[in-house]
């Protein structure tokens, strides 16, 4: 997954940090205590809305504004940051290009509440000049708030950052993406069998390009990220790609790595995978086949647990002209002493030829009785993994 250089930081763990810079900018007269209640504040945004004009904050409460005027009792002021009136700020999106807001159209942000607890957006200012941030990279949705920001930090004294607003990301129906599209949370897709590097890779492409390059290691993309290479447009989540690009990866995957990951998703299936065959030799064999660690876990399964055709497959697969082959081949089985892909296979074979078969005729049916699925991995190399009590076991139960 991704490193980290420091930290985490929690703001929760930083107020008293958070409270002093407050208090600095209140001593110097650019903040200011505003009394205006919530009620207040509602009935002018609706006058606002009702002459067509944009709400905001009218600086009632602005120390040029309010003199004279006595703070109603029993009132807890929020902190307002007192934004310059006048003049532009301009910044150079390192995506965008350069954007301007006029002064004149931001109103005094919050920048404490009632009750003494910080505003998110003025933490952010706070840790971003204490811990020197050079470049802020989010999404576009965040542009209305650069300003009020670098205004906050030029009150201060700080150099801002530089800042790089990259477009949202849609769901496949065009919308922004939301819970409503699928899964939820990063941990969500941990849940579902997606493999950190696969997401990462995923996520690194999705508005970002370097060439016709979609498969990368982190390292590369680490080498190879710009911001020069970002979309200015909108990128669309696709599900489906995501699931193939996971697929990519388990096809390339350390089979001991992957067998690390299943272990756990077979016990939470009931299944002891260290009591039967070595767990990264089954995994190898079945890699190809799986787009996520649920289906991998899945798949694996038949190696270690008895199986439950179900009556369809039988019908359709295992037909009453196809049993005294199928019962030779039981014989033949059991007849076998060091149970090895090659001796399997020979027995196997033995009984095709003597009835005239072509593999799938037989290959199918021992499949469904040995393992519920007349899919599966090569047969003979699978037979062999599967140890000789569990292949013959279901066989002699299902003939007898």
């Amino acid at each position: 997954g991704l490193d980290w250089d420091e930290g985490p930081y929690y703001q929760m763990q930083r107020m008293d940090r958070y409270r002093e810079v407050v208090q600095q900018l209140l001593d110097e007269g650019k903040a200011y205590y505003c009394y205006a209640s919530k009620e207040e504040l509602d009935a002018l945004r609706e006058a606002q809305r009702a002459r067509g004009e944009k709400p905001r904050y009218d600086g009632r409460w602005r120390p040029e504004n309010a003199k004279g005027r006595t703070p109603p009792a029993g009132v807890k002021p929020v902190v307002r940051f007192k934004n310059p009136l006048d003049g532009e700020v301009t910044f150079n999106d390192l995506v965008k290009g350069p954007i301007t807001f006029r002064n004149s159209e931001l109103d005094d942000l919050v920048i404490a509440r009632a009750d003494g607890t910080p505003t998110y957006n003025f933490c952010v200012v706070v840790d971003d000049w204490d811990m020197k941030i050079t470049h802020v990279i989010r999404g576009d949705d965040h542009v209305n708030n650069t300003p009020r920001q670098i205004n906050i930090l030029r009150a201060l004294g700080a150099e801002p950052p530089q800042y790089a607003h990259v477009p949202m990301i849609l769901g496949a129906d065009g919308e922004r993406l939301s819970k409503r599209h699928g899964a939820v949370s990063v941990m969500q897709y941990a849940e579902e069998g997606y493999l950190p590097e696969a997401l990462l890779n995923y996520l690194a492409r999705l508005g970002w390009s370097h060439g016709d390059d979609e498969i990368f290691s982190m390292r590369q993309f680490v080498e190879w990220f710009d911001l020069e290479h970002i979309s200015r447009s909108a990128a669309q989540f696709n599900p489906e790609k995501l699931l193939w690009l996971n697929q990519q990866y388990i096809k390339t995957a350390d089979p001991e790595r992957l067998a690390r990951d299943v272990a756990p998703r077979l016990k939470d299936m009931g299944i002891a995978p260290e009591q039967g065959p070595a767990l990264d030799a089954a995994v190898k064999m079945f890699q190809e086949r799986a787009a996520t660690l649920r289906e991998l876990a899945e798949q694996v399964s038949i190696v270690y647990r008895a199986a439950q055709p179900g009556e369809e497959a039988l019908k359709q697969h295992v037909t009453e002209d196809i049993k005294p082959a199928l019962r030779e081949v039981l014989q033949a089985f059991e007849a076998v002493g060091d149970w090895n892909e090659e001796a399997v296979s020979q027995a196997f074979n033995g009984v095709l030829k003597a009835h005239g078969l072509k593999m799938p005729k037989l290959a199918i049916p021992l499949r469904v009785i040995v393992y519920g699925t007349p899919q599966t991995p090569s047969l003979f190399p699978l037979l062999a993994l599967s140890g000789k009590a569990r292949v013959v076991a279901p066989l002699r139960a299902f003939l007898s």
